[in-house]
């Protein structure tokens, strides 16, 4: 019974919807943790178009320090890429900012490069909050700026105090489940927070976040969650960015 009721499971390649579009991912070469070169922004794009992915937005990391990157750099690296595509399909550009004091800046100067219209893909640590992360969220706002929190499921430091979750919804906030969370990939312990952040509706879109091969090669993996339908929900809600 047990067996069969895993069996049931879809892949996560199964609950990709055609024209799906993916609002998360590090398909721009050189220029973070994510593809090295054209060659592997190449294998990466041909492998995300198979599993039927239609629009893909590179969302290099932006965090200073680590990935300095500017509206320039990833300008430069995103053209490059779009000059030596191999793939019919239809690719993007914008940034996974991590809130911290230099996003202040970036900010109050309107600079932010955003998934479309005012929607900005924002990350933290996954060692602690950001002392300022409200102060920051807040400017966002005031700047009519809609922060999408990646991957919320993976802050360990918010799992016992879930309120914190219901805080940054009330303050305007939408959140990004990454697709290989729910298949196990990083672990039970995300896997359970993924399951109950679907639980209590407080998921709005999902994302790749496909860096490399392996974790191409995790779509065919099954799904483990119950909350099944809400995560379809979530994935077909993306399609607001076409």
């Amino acid at each position: 019974m047990f067996f069969n009721l895993l069996k049931s499971k879809p892949t996560l390649q199964e609950l990709i919807p055609n024209g799906f579009i993916d609002i998360h991912s590090h398909i721009l070469p050189g220029i973070d943790d994510g593809a090295k070169n054209i060659k592997e922004s190449d294998n990466l794009i041909s492998g995300m178009k198979k599993l039927g992915f239609s629009k893909i937005i590179g969302t290099p990391h932006t965090y200073q320090g680590l990935f300095d990157n500017t509206n320039e750099s990833i300008k430069a690296s995103f053209n490059l890429l779009k000059k030596n595509l191999k793939e019919e399909i239809e690719i993007d550009y914008a940034s996974e900012y991590m809130i911290d004091g230099s996003l202040l800046k970036r900010i109050e100067d309107r600079s932010l490069l955003t998934i479309k219209d005012n929607y900005v893909l924002v990350e933290m640590s996954f060692i602690s909050a950001p002392n300022d992360l409200y102060e920051i969220i807040f400017n966002l706002r005031l700047n009519n700026y809609i922060p999408i929190i990646a991957h919320p499921e993976r802050y360990i430091f918010f799992f016992d105090d879930f309120k914190q979750y219901f805080q940054l919804k009330k303050m305007g906030c939408k959140f990004q489940i990454n697709m290989l969370s729910v298949a196990g990939y990083y672990g039970d312990i995300v896997l359970k927070m993924a399951d109950k952040l679907l639980k209590n509706d407080l998921i709005n879109f999902v994302g790749s976040d496909i860096h490399s091969q392996k974790h191409i090669e995790y779509f065919n993996k099954k799904i483990q969650i119950s909350e099944i339908e809400k995560f379809e929900k979530a994935v077909n809600t993306n399609k607001i960015f076409k």
